[in-house]
């Protein structure tokens, strides 16, 4: 008797083995809980129940290595091109934003080194050199699509960093040259060039980013604005109280630029197959993954104009990341104005503190990453009510913040920088929530779309600092930044409440290779899904060339 139930158990044990080398090499093993709950029916009818699933959780096991291996090492390439982003990211947001503290030390030389010269601008002009970097910024974004799309993210983000190192060095002997409009026209230039970045960005990730490892990349990536954020307003106090001064500021910029440049001319890649650091294994899964999508295409399908602008979930991203767009430009533009007038804090410290709510945000942004990784992988949420509950979070607990800041004076610095780093914390959620649903819905036209919503995106931190110029005309005034704060705090509300309409994850069907019948050079075109006009042409086309 014993003989057969080891009989019975040796035969369960070979068609278990089977079935999972089949669902293992064939489906990847997408859910191993299924093939464990076959496995303890089939059991559950022997008599060697516990150690029959001992030794049947071990092989499931061994199945899940042999798939991680497949993809590679556990740290490879793409996590390099990830690494990349980030630190391309993080030292133009540095350049990009180092000008809100510098222009303070700049107008206030008794606060930092007296050995530096001291402008004598008003506050208008002021609000002209913060948003003139927005002025060139959206002019680029749509040219930034078509580029990216033709020559590839390694030339195209190459161009505008090492444009920056260039014209941050520039800065202070254009500024002593030139005056304010002097800074106007080098940051309208700077701006030209850094509209081509995110697009760059967008598009490398959908080239690099397998669909289970988005989440990952697109957020640390995407991270970089926070930490170069905390960098900016962290490191300008300390180099302009230095000996370097005010200047020291630019020169800075310009030296991690170009480091950047350096690094990603060794180690860029547009792609896996152009990559000479790649290994065999990570290639094939990038390649067998992004297949595996009905999205990816090598080649380059026609961009479908008029779904895309008919299209209400292309419209409800235009309006989330418009708020967006508005709101980080108050945050990031005018917080060192507003502890400066309303805190009443000196230049050092108002740096300190000022990237206090970029280091919260740049640490939440992890947070937010895990708890992205651990629903989905436990299957607690769709990914469209993942991105929608993060991206709630983010948006409306900030605005509840922005309004209670504006109640706060000088006698209450402690709660209003707590409040401050509260809303950058929770705001953190948004590099998971809607920006990487651009992705999601459309990968084969992620970069152009990236370059439509970051343009009009960015219309709005063009004019929020020419409007706050306007509402804040004493910079000591409470009562002034609480309608800054406010329109803030609306703001946030109804560009998420749009998203939670009319956003969504799912891949348009826009995004199809055949959606306007694009023929590709390697298969036959489907003739199911061609219209009868596409018939009519094509059978029209094949008579003449028979002739």
């Amino acid at each position: 008797m014993t003989s057969e139930k080891g009989a019975r158990v040796i035969e369960c044990l070979y068609y278990e083995c089977l079935l999972i080398e089949v669902v293992g090499r064939h489906c990847q093993v997408r859910n191993a809980a299924g093939s464990i709950q076959l496995s303890l029916w089939v059991i559950a009818r022997g008599d060697f129940f516990f150690r029959w699933t001992f030794l049947n959780i071990r092989i499931i096991k061994c199945v899940n290595r042999m798939r991680d291996s497949e993809k590679g090492p556990v740290i490879g390439m793409r996590h390099m091109q990830a690494l990349l982003l980030f630190l391309a990211i993080v030292v133009n947001y540095t350049a990009r934003l180092s000008v809100s503290v510098a222009i303070v030390a700049m107008t206030d030389a008794a606060t930092t080194n007296l050995d530096f010269p001291e402008y004598n601008w008003n506050g208008a002009q002021q609000s002209y050199i913060l948003s003139s970097f927005y002025w060139g910024y959206i002019v680029t974004q749509f040219p930034a699509g078509f580029l990216v799309r033709r020559f590839g993210a390694k030339a195209v983000l190459l161009v505008p960093t090492l444009a920056t190192a260039v014209l941050s060095g520039l800065t202070p002997y254009c500024v002593a040259w030139g005056g304010w409009q002097a800074f106007c026209t080098i940051r309208i230039v700077e701006g030209l060039f850094q509209g081509l970045i995110f697009p760059c960005i967008h598009e490398h990730l959908a080239k690099w980013s397998p669909p289970e490892d988005r989440n990952r990349l697109g957020a640390f990536a995407y991270s970089g604005a926070d930490c170069g954020s905390v960098l900016a307003m962290a490191s300008s106090g300390l180099i302009a109280n230095g000996s370097m001064g005010w200047p020291g500021i630019f020169y800075v910029s310009a030296g991690t630029c170009g480091l950047w440049c350096l690094l990603w001319v060794l180690l860029g890649a547009n792609n896996a197959p152009s990559s000479r650091l790649i290994g065999s294994r990570e290639r094939e899964h990038i390649e067998r993954s992004m297949k595996r999508q009905d999205g990816f295409h090598a080649q380059k399908i026609p961009i479908p104009w008029r779904a895309i602008w008919s299209s209400s979930p292309f419209y409800a991203l235009l309006v989330v990341r418009s708020a967006q767009g508005w709101a980080n430009s108050t945050m990031q533009l005018q917080t060192p104005s507003y502890m400066h007038g309303v805190l009443e804090m000196d230049i050092k410290s108002n740096a300190l503190y000022s990237a206090l709510p970029f280091l919260a945000m740049w640490g939440m942004s992890y947070v937010y990453l895990v708890f992205a990784d651990v629903a989905m992988s436990r299957q607690w949420m769709s990914l469209t009510t993942l991105r929608k509950s993060i991206n709630t979070v983010s948006y409306w607990g900030p605005a509840a913040a922005l309004i209670g800041i504006g109640f706060l004076d000088k006698s209450q610095t402690t709660l209003a920088i707590a409040l401050m780093t509260i809303n950058a914390g929770l705001n953190a959620g948004s590099g998971i929530g809607s920006i990487l649903t651009i992705i999601d819905m459309s990968p084969n036209h992620s970069g152009m779309l990236m370059a439509i919503v970051n343009g009009i995106g960015n219309i709005f931190p063009l004019l929020t600092p020419l409007l706050v110029g306007v509402i804040v005309t004493e910079s000591d005034s409470r009562s002034q930044w609480q309608i800054v704060f406010a329109m803030t705090a609306v703001v946030f509300f109804i560009g998420n409440l749009v998203y939670l309409i009319w956003g969504t994850t799912d891949q348009q069907a826009w995004d199809a290779e055949d959606y306007l019948q694009a023929k590709d050079p390697e298969s036959e075109p489907n003739a199911q899904q061609m219209d009868f006009k596409s018939r009519t042409d094509s059978e029209a086309k094949a008579e003449v060339k028979a002739e």
